[in-house]
């Protein structure tokens, strides 16, 4: 297996910090775009997409500006982390994702992202 390598990538989001940070950190908000249905229990979230699932543990997060993952079934130190980002002169809101995949898969994973945070997007109402 080769290393997965971190890649980051930046989507302004037109909503306030408390809104979107609602949408990124709990299972209500996380199943409106990130998944078909999340649970959790504890620090243990499980992800449901098409009837399979996958559990990730919250690593840490800090109320209004990020939370980090990981996921429970992966055997290196990888994670994905959504943090929430206010420019300090324009007051835009940025969500910054970082996460990791296959060399051969970044573009796959960049996608998947684009997608998701389009739907997130519909959600929020933002453009």
């Amino acid at each position: 297996m080769s290393d997965k390598v971190k890649f980051e990538i930046e989507f302004v989001i037109q909503a306030s910090p408390q809104l979107l940070y609602q949408y990124i950190s709990t299972p209500s908000g996380l199943s409106e775009w990130y998944a078909d249905n999340v649970n959790s229990r504890g620090e243990i979230f499980t992800f449901i997409w098409d009837g399979a699932e996958e559990q990730a543990k919250m690593l840490k997060r800090k109320s209004e500006e990020f939370v980090k993952f990981t996921w429970v079934d992966n055997e290196d130190d990888s994670f994905f982390e959504m943090r929430i980002i206010v420019d300090e002169i324009t007051k835009d809101v940025s969500l910054f994702i970082t996460d990791f995949a296959e060399d051969d898969e970044v573009d796959e994973a960049k996608m998947l992202w684009e997608n998701q945070i389009s739907d997130l997007k519909q959600v929020l109402g933002s453009k």
